[in-house]
């Protein structure tokens, strides 16, 4: 079966399975790129900071500009995609990330402080994009298997997650020999990943997964045909204030037991490599199990993972807390948890909110719940400090995971009202 084409796509599309592949083809390749644009600079943005500014104490403020970013750009992004589709909308936030990148190259190049925190704050764009990308994959799913659409796009992201880092020495030899200080390289690869990103998907994101959702729906509508598979409903704004409260939950207290564990390790005595160890497994734990997360959503229900994460993110911060400050093996093992309990909680919670929107709010009202999920994660780090300082890492470990166990009677909740 074939439809008319929405606005902003060319021809006839074909039936929605189809077109769902071709989606997530495209969507897959732009989160490769994406990822290795956003690991790349995030790896130095505080170290360069550090060196232009010769001190420590705003070394932190890099990431606190990115969240800011992509706080901004994520109201910015919802409202593109729900006016004129996914495609210019995702295409746009890649876009404005590159050019965040190119300004700190530009900083850097200057030596210009100022100019430097205005283009980290432009270059937060990206990852608010990434993160939103995750919707796109949503859009045309059959809603027997959209968590696993969701998880797909999700994966995507550790492949150039990985790969980034990895390119931070080789950047900054290349930098160097274009006359540009080295920490600046990896902001190269940012920026070329990213535009590239914003290649991919403005040329071959067709047709646009949210404006054919909505064409197909209408048409449905109109001619009365049979109708897909009914989506499980979670109360409309309840169901809303549900995913909302999900993943909001899952960041505080992923990014804040995370924020402090390198901290911790210092404090026992280890060296960056343990850190690096521990964050990259911890890394590994939030995206490699999307794919069974987005098995286990469809199959038992986004209810039932939601409340798994918050008993997963519980156990996490148990074993940190309980966990001797030299054992590496069992903080390693601690970050896991707390990875996956992020990700249980992250693909449940889109599952979630994209069950309980309707077609014509979706992209606005998903912008607003991402800018909520980047506002808690700039709470948890900048709260985890604090907490530390006054009480411990153990102590800020037990109350993120008391924390997490908010999501179960907001579950319960919900479960019973259906």
């Amino acid at each position: 079966m074939t439809s008319t084409a929405p606005a902003g796509t060319t021809g006839s599309i074909p039936d929605a399975a189809r077109a769902q592949r071709r989606i997530l083809r495209v969507l897959v390749a732009s989160q490769v790129l994406s990822g290795a644009g956003l690991a790349a600079g995030v790896t130095v943005g505080a170290l360069l900071a550090q060196d232009m500014l010769g001190t420590t104490s705003l070394a932190g403020l890099p990431s606190a500009l990115f969240t800011a970013g992509s706080a901004l750009a994520a109201v910015a992004v919802g409202r593109i995609s729900q006016a004129r589709g996914r495609r210019p909308g995702l295409a746009a936030g890649y876009l404005t990330g590159a050019i965040g990148s190119l300004g700190v190259i530009s900083a850097a190049v200057l030596d210009n402080p100022v100019l430097l925190f205005l283009a980290l704050f432009i270059y937060g764009a990206g990852t608010a994009t990434n993160l939103q990308a995750r919707y796109a994959g949503a859009d045309l799913a059959d809603p027997r298997h959209r968590a696993r659409a969701v998880s797909t796009v999700l994966v995507a992201t550790t492949l150039g997650g990985v790969a980034g880092p990895n390119l931070a020495a080789p950047t900054g030899t290349l930098a160097e020999n274009l006359g540009i200080p080295s920490l600046a390289g990896p902001f190269l690869l940012s920026g070329a990943a990213y535009a590239l990103a914003a290649l991919v998907l403005a040329v071959r994101l067709r047709p646009d997964p949210l404006l054919t959702a909505r064409a197909l729906a209408a048409e449905q509508s109109s001619t009365a045909a049979a109708a897909a598979p009914a989506a499980p409903s979670h109360g409309g704004r309840r169901g809303v204030v549900l995913g909302a409260l999900v993943m909001v939950l899952t960041q505080l207290v992923m990014v804040a037991i995370m924020t402090m564990t390198p901290v911790h390790l210092h404090d026992h005595g280890h060296g960056t490599a343990a850190s690096g160890l521990v964050i990259a497994v911890h890394i590994g734990a939030m995206y490699l199990p999307s794919p069974l997360t987005g098995w286990l959503v469809d199959r038992h229900g986004p209810l039932r993972i939601a409340a798994a994460s918050g008993l997963t993110l519980l156990a996490a911060g148990v074993l940190g807390a309980t966990a001797p400050g030299d054992s590496v093996a069992l903080l390693a093992l601690a970050l896991a948890l707390l990875g996956l309990g992020w990700n249980l909680g992250l693909v449940s919670g889109t599952a979630i909110i994209t069950d309980a929107v309707p077609l014509a709010t979706r992209a606005r009202t998903q912008g607003m719940v991402d800018v909520s999920i980047a506002i808690a994660g700039a709470t948890g780090g900048l709260s985890s400090g604090l907490v530390v300082a006054a009480a411990g890492y153990p102590v800020l470990a037990l109350t993120g995971g008391a924390l997490a166990l908010a999501v179960l009677p907001a579950v319960a909740a919900t479960a019973y009202r259906r």
